[in-house]
């Protein structure tokens, strides 16, 4: 049959990524109690493809999915899957990510007592010719925040709001960063956590603990910052705080990038 992906293009143009995204996949994620934890996830994978060829082979992106997956090493082996789809494609530069969620054992911070607590998390994987490959943590964690501004100058109460925090982290190939500590981390910067299950007295104790520490975006921002900074393992991060402002009809927004490298 002719195969019309392997025709010559005459358009002169390197096309950086091309792909398939969407893709639903099971992951396998390592706990940090030395069990693992299955997901759905979404994945998106894409090659370089040089400017002599029409198109990419879009079925051999999930054939490698798809045989880590029978090796039980899809989410485990980011770069040996990365490195096998690139040299089956010919590619000089490929990228494979996973957006999924994970769950984490929550208690209530007065009762104790437990339930699930969903994040959503990715793993990414990147290799090109320049830099080698490069694997990205990323996290999206819901935290309450209660406005300075509006505790200063009100006489009875003050404003608040669930927001998120989105962290993304890289770091050495031989060292190592738990979803629970990196959540965890995160956490500790805001107002207050949020929480799946709260009592009376659990509540109590959320709407105090965020009266009693108010912050902007710009703080929780810098909180982060600030940790990452300091964390030994961490090379490179991005943070962004969004917090879904309850007296105003649009969000209060903090980005920040840096690289220690």
């Amino acid at each position: 049959m002719k195969d019309i992906q392997n025709l010559k293009d005459t358009r002169n143009v390197d096309i950086q990524k091309v792909g398939i995204k969407h893709i639903d996949v099971p992951l396998i994620i390592q706990r940090k109690n030395n069990s693992n934890q299955i997901v759905c996830a979404k994945a998106r994978v894409n090659v370089s493809l040089p400017r002599d060829y029409k198109g990419t082979h879009m079925s051999r992106f999930v054939e490698v999915l798809n045989e880590w997956q029978d090796k039980n090493l899809l989410g485990v082996d980011i770069k040996g899957c990365l490195e096998k789809i690139i040299q089956n494609l010919d590619a000089e530069s490929g990228e494979l990510q996973f957006k999924f969620k994970y769950f984490i054992e929550k208690r209530s911070p007065v009762t104790d007592l437990p339930a699930q607590m969903a994040y959503d998390c990715t793993f990414e994987g990147r290799i090109n010719n320049d830099n080698g490959y490069k694997f990205i943590l990323g996290v999206e964690v819901p935290v309450t925040t209660l406005c300075p501004c509006s505790k200063e100058i009100s006489d009875n109460g003050a404003h608040n709001q669930r927001a998120f925090i989105t962290v993304k982290v890289s770091y050495d190939e031989d060292k190592h960063i738990w979803l629970e500590d990196l959540i965890s981390l995160v956490e500790s910067c805001a107002s207050c956590p949020v929480y799946p299950l709260l009592k009376r007295e659990d509540e109590k104790y959320v709407t105090e603990k965020a009266w009693d520490n108010p912050k902007f975006v710009e703080d929780v921002l810098r909180d982060v910052v600030v940790k990452l900074r300091e964390h030994p393992v961490v090379n490179e991060f991005e943070v962004e705080c969004e917090a879904f402002e309850s007296i105003h009809n649009h969000s209060a927004w903090a980005y920040q990038r840096e690289s220690k490298l």
